[in-house]
């Protein structure tokens, strides 16, 4: 098969940390969510030299916890904000047919219909418009559909819930994945990149940002990283890093809380998810492998940033409205996960979150440091292009425009050609096709390096305990190649084991461990000290999702140390 790639291990790790300190880098960049990520790629590829740094692990924050979708935002049009949805639309084409074929993919929607005659016409208007906007490139057209029609599409669909409906195509990505890539593919073109490194502060030349110091939270050494120009994309830590400044006023963000469930396949019957508009937002309910994914809240937080908590209230909320569509309702003994994120919105004069823009900004509040902030997930590649731009005008030299939209993420050449002799690869690995089809579109052409270890080492080819979708290798590879540091960088981003398994992936966790021990250089102790938390976290987020509102199960979530801080 083709393709290999730089792999993100620990040794990796202390090399790139060991060359920010010793040489003067271009551009730093802080937080390794999909937009730090993507502003260190997009700097690499311009012949910068770049060093991105995250206190905990790509996309341990938000982009690891959004409703797994590159779209457009249909329900932008209704707010006339035509541009933000063009914008978007480019870029899920770019995903779905350039950028990441092997991670992202088609997803079809229905939009029920409550009323007849003029409800067609409008929301027909703004789908029409929507296809129109994205160019119809990498989706299939929309099309209307009777109530029969419908139903057949969606038999779980309650038959007075609409009168007929509208079917539109968008595309679907696991998130934390896809931004493990783009700090992967970041590093492939000579980025230096480090997780759990937390920056403590910024170096000064006179009025000048020259940097920052760091902590190293694996091994408690502190640092500094001098760089030509830094890049703030800490998403909702954006104002604190302002305020690590002194810079106020510049950006101001607002933390949106957006918890989703997880249900299985066979809980609602159908071929296609759904889209429909609630009081206070929009209500999906989204295919998601062996499991559907149903969300969203959007509420105002002022708590916890780094493990925002879903309540009892949130999941009754998601219920309820996903019920009013349903002929069989679910209930709590239903959903097998959950995850709560925190959209970083920037701040108006609204009181309502799903008011506030979801266009980004960039600004620069003292010289040497450039902050950008809001948007999207899906916009996230001209986001990071906006941010590399405003330090370009920081450099003596002239810096080349941005080159990422022809920049395939790591695994994406070849994709296609590995996908069609799938049932070779499949007979020559001796796995089943399904194992091969699922490997693919996870990894890629870098899947070859995958069925190389099953080759070499035959156990690794067994599927994990309770979480049968996912191979042992997986979990190697993680850590081997990754850039996982720790059990729940496993468990929770490499694989979607703590959101898709009934019992949170507590089976699997200690084979896991044991696993992935030699590799990531633990000892036994370690690796039951990273079984213990991992247990600890799962036990503080189903007690958290059991309280009334935020404040408590804020209070019960925290009940779990983060496993990177423990010694800090």
């Amino acid at each position: 098969m083709s393709g290999t790639a730089v792999h993100l291990n620990p040794e990796n790790r202390q090399a790139a940390l060991r060359d920010m300190a010793q040489e003067q880098l271009d551009v730093l960049v802080i937080g390794g969510g999909v937009v730090g990520s993507g502003a260190a790629l997009d700097a690499a590829t311009r012949g910068l030299r770049v060093g991105l740094v995250e206190a905990r692990d790509y996309a341990a924050g938000t982009s690891s916890r959004s409703s797994k979708l590159v779209h457009g935002g249909l329900r932008y049009l209704e707010q006339l904000d035509f541009g933000l949805v063009r914008e978007a639309l480019r870029e899920r084409s770019l995903i779905l047919n350039r950028l990441a074929p092997h991670l992202a993919r088609p997803v079809p929607f229905l939009y029920p219909l409550q009323h007849r005659v003029w409800e067609r016409f409008y929301v027909g208007s703004g789908v029409l418009l929507y296809d129109t906007l994205g160019g119809r490139h990498g989706v299939p057209s929309h099309r209307h559909l009777t109530r029969r029609q419908a139903l057949r599409e969606f038999p779980s669909l309650r038959k007075d819930a609409l009168v007929g409906a509208i079917q539109y195509y968008d595309g679907q990505v696991d998130d934390a994945r896809h931004t493990m890539m783009l700090a992967r593919t970041a590093a492939e073109y000579g980025a230096l990149c480090a997780t759990s490194t937390r920056v403590t502060g910024f170096l000064r030349e006179g009025d000048r940002v020259s940097g920052a110091r760091v902590k190293d939270l694996e091994t408690g050494e502190e640092l500094e990283i001098r760089a030509r120009q830094t890049i703030n994309a800490a998403g909702v830590w954006t104002d604190e890093i302002q305020e690590m400044v002194g810079g106020r006023g510049q950006i101001n963000v607002r933390a949106s809380k957006g918890v989703h469930i997880v249900v299985p396949r066979d809980r609602i019957r159908s071929q296609t998810g759904i889209i429909s508009r609630t009081e206070k937002s929009v209500l999906f309910i989204i295919p998601w492998h062996e499991n559907w994914i149903i969300g969203t809240t959007d509420t105002d937080w002022e708590l916890d940033l780094a493990h925002p908590a879903a309540s009892r209230s949130d999941v009754d909320y998601l219920l309820d409205h996903a019920n009013a569509l349903l002929q069989t309702p679910l209930t709590h003994e239903d959903v097998v996960g959950v995850y709560a994120g925190l959209r970083p919105l920037l701040s108006g004069e609204s009181e309502d979150t799903s008011q506030l823009s979801r266009e980004h900004a960039v600004v620069s509040p003292v010289a040497g440091l450039v902050m950008v902030a809001g948007g999207k997930y899906t916009t996230y590649r001209v986001m990071a292009k906006d941010a590399v731009d405003a330090v370009a005008h920081g450099f003596s030299r002239t810096v080349p425009p941005c080159c990422t939209d022809n920049i395939p993420l790591v695994g994406a050449e070849g994709y296609t050609a590995d996908w069609n002799r799938r049932e070779q690869l499949a007979t020559e690995s001796g796995l089943h096709l399904a194992r091969i089809e699922h490997l693919l579109n996870r990894y890629g052409s870098l899947t070859g390096e995958l069925l190389a270890l099953v080759k070499e080492r035959p156990e690794l080819a067994e599927p994990l305990p309770d979480a049968p979708t996912y191979l042992r290798v997986e979990a190697y590879y993680a850590a081997l190649a990754e850039g996982a540091l720790h059990l729940d960088d496993i468990l929770t981003r490499r694989t979607r084991i703590s959101i898709e398994s009934v019992d949170r992936g507590l089976a699997a966790a200690e084979e896991i461990a044991e696993l992935v021990a030699p590799v990531l250089g633990w000892s036994d102790d370690q690796a039951k000290n990273e079984v213990e938390h991992y247990r600890a976290r799962v036990a503080a987020e189903i007690d958290s999702q059991e309280q009334p509102d935020d404040q408590t199960a804020d209070a019960a979530r925290l009940g779990a140390s983060d496993v990177r801080f423990v010694q800090d």
